[in-house]
C-alpha cells in the first residue's frame, strides 16, 4: 500500500504526483534528492527509510518512479506496481521519458486513478484499460472539464463482476477461431578452451496469440518428463527440471499444482503465457573448435571446425560465427567448406555466415592474416568466439506441448498451432 506516488525528473523535481492517504508530512522530493541524487553512486539503494517513511523507486530513462508509504508495506509489490506503470504508459505513448510524461500528464493521472484504489494496486491490465481510457478523449477533457474528473470503469473491467477482468464477455468474435503458441528457448553457454562446458542455462517462454470468439476455456497438457520445482521437491533422474516458473494471471494455479494441467481463459491477442529457466548442463547444439597457429614472426592462421549437435531432421535458418581478429591485422584471407565470410573492420570480427544448416554436420574454415609486430599465441587466443543461430522446430530442453483443448459455450470449431524455436543468447567459446 502506497501513501503517495511520485514521478520525478532527472533532477528530482516532481512531474506527476498523486497522494492517497495524506499521512506523509515530509518534503518527498527533497528527501529523495538527498538519498539518491546527492548520494555516492555506490551507496544508493532502491529502498530507504527516512523517519519511519519508506521510499521505493525505479529508474527508467532518467525518470524516477517513486512510491512513498508511511505504513508497513510489501516492498516487492510496490516495485512490481511501479514497473507495471511503466509498461502501461508505454502502451499509450511508446517511450516513457520526461518529455512524453509532460505531454501526457492528463492521461497519466487518469491511469493512476484507475490503477490504484486508496494506494492499493487495483487494475493494471493495459489492454482493457485502453478500451476505456484513450488519449483522444482525454485531450478533449482537458478543455471541457476543469476538475479533470475520471471515468469509472465498468464492473467487467474492475473485476467486480467475475474472475476474468482481462477478457470481457461478448466482445470478441472471429470468423476463423485459432490460437498459436510459440515455444522459444534462448540458450546461453560458455565453453572452455579444452571443450568443457563452464556454464549453461536455458530461458524459455511460451508465447500465445489468441483469436478466439466468446469466452473460451483452454487446457494445455505438457510432456511427462517435465518437472516443475514449485515446492523444493527433488527432481527425478531423467526429468527436465524447470525453475523460476512465472505464469500469466489468467492461469489457474491450483489446477496446475494438483494435476499439472495449464487451464486458463486467455486474453485476446498476443501475450506471454508463462516463462521458465533450466540450469542443468546440456549438450551444446552448436560446438566450435578453434586453433591458432603462428608461422614465423608475423603470419597467423586460425582454423575452426563447427559441429552441429542438434537432430539431423532439423536445420538452422541462419548461423553466424564471430571470430575475433587483432585490430592491427591486415585484411584476412579466408576459405570455408560451407557459407560465406566477410570482415567487419569496425568490430574486428571475421564473420562466418551459414544458412540452412542441418544437424549432425561438420564444417571447416581457415583464415590467415599478418601482424605488424610479433605476438605470442596466448594473446591471440584470449578473445572468445561468439555464435548466433536460430533453429526452428527444436528446443534443447525437451519441453513439449502435448495437446491444447479449446472449449466454449457455442461449441465452435477451432485450430491450435504450436511452433518451436531455439535461439542463441550469450553463446561464447574460448579458443586454444
Amino acid at each position: 500500500m502506497a501513501s503517495a506516488i511520485y514521478i520525478l525528473d532527472s533532477k528530482g523535481a516532481p512531474l506527476i504526483f498523486r497522494t492517497y492517504r495524506g499521512d506523509v508530512l515530509q518534503d518527498v522530493p527533497a528527501v529523495f534528492r538527498r538519498h539518491v541524487l546527492d548520494e555516492d553512486e555506490s551507496r544508493i539503494t532502491p529502498v530507504f527509510i527516512e523517519d519511519g517513511t519508506t521510499y521505493v523507486f525505479v529508474q527508467h530513462n532518467n525518470v524516477y518512479f517513486l512510491a512513498v508509504s508511511n505504513v508497513n508495506s510489501f516492498i516487492l509489490q510496490q516495485v512490481a506496481f511501479l514497473r507495471r506503470c511503466i509498461t502501461v504508459f508505454e502502451s499509450y505513448f511508446k517511450r516513457v521519458k520526461e518529455e512524453t510524461i509532460r505531454d501526457n500528464f492528463v492521461i497519466i493521472y487518469e491511469l493512476l486513478d484507475e490503477m490504484t484504489d486508496f494506494g492499493f494496486p487495483q487494475y493494471t491490465e493495459g489492454k482493457v484499460l485502453k478500451d476505456y481510457i484513450y488519449q483522444k478523449g482525454l485531450i478533449a477533457s482537458l478543455f471541457l472539464d476543469d476538475t479533470l474528473s475520471t471515468k469509472t470503469l465498468p464492473a467487467a473491467v474492475t473485476g467486480m463482476s467475475g474472475v476474468t477482468p482481462w477478457r470481457m464477455p461478448g466482445k470478441y468474435m472471429y470468423n476463423n477461431n485459432e490460437v498459436l503458441f510459440d515455444v522459444v528457448e534462448q540458450i546461453s553457454l560458455l565453453v572452455g578452451q579444452n571443450g568443457d562446458i563452464l556454464s549453461s542455462n536455458i530461458r524459455g517462454s511460451v508465447l500465445a496469440n489468441v483469436h478466439l470468439s466468446g469466452m473460451p476455456q483452454l487446457h494445455m497438457g505438457l510432456n511427462d518428463k517435465l518437472f516443475f520445482d514449485l515446492n523444493g521437491r527433488r527432481t527425478a533422474r531423467n526429468a527436465i527440471d524447470l525453475e523460476d516458473l512465472k505464469f500469466h494471471g489468467c492461469v489457474k494455479l491450483n489446477l496446475f499444482e494438483s494435476e499439472r494441467i495449464i487451464s486458463f481463459i486467455p486474453p485476446d491477442g498476443k501475450f506471454e503465457l508463462f516463462s521458465y529457466r533450466l540450469s542443468k548442463k546440456m549438450m551444446p547444439p552448436v560446438m566450435v573448435v578453434c586453433h591458432v597457429t603462428r608461422f614465423g614472426t608475423s603470419r597467423v592462421q586460425i582454423s575452426c571446425k563447427v559441429h552441429t549437435m542438434y537432430p539431423q531432421k532439423v536445420a538452422a535458418n541462419s548461423m553466424e560465427i564471430f571470430i575475433p581478429i587483432p585490430p592491427d591485422a591486415d585484411l584476412p584471407l579466408s576459405s570455408s567448406s560451407h557459407g560465406i565470410f566477410h570482415y567487419d573492420a569496425g568490430s574486428n570480427f571475421l564473420v562466418w555466415n551459414l544458412h540452412n544448416v542441418s544437424g549432425k554436420r561438420e564444417f571447416n574454415c581457415t583464415a590467415q592474416f599478418h601482424l605488424p609486430s610479433v605476438r605470442n599465441t596466448e594473446a591471440l587466443a584470449k578473445a572468445p568466439i561468439q555464435v548466433r543461430f536460430e533453429i526452428p522446430y527444436f528446443v534443447p530442453s525437451g519441453f513439449q506441448i502435448r495437446y491444447v483443448k479449446v472449449t466454449e459455450r457455442s461449441n465452435y470449431e477451432s485450430l491450435a498451432w504450436v511452433r518451436y524455436l531455439a535461439r542463441s543468447g550469450d553463446y561464447q567459446i574460448r579458443t586454444s
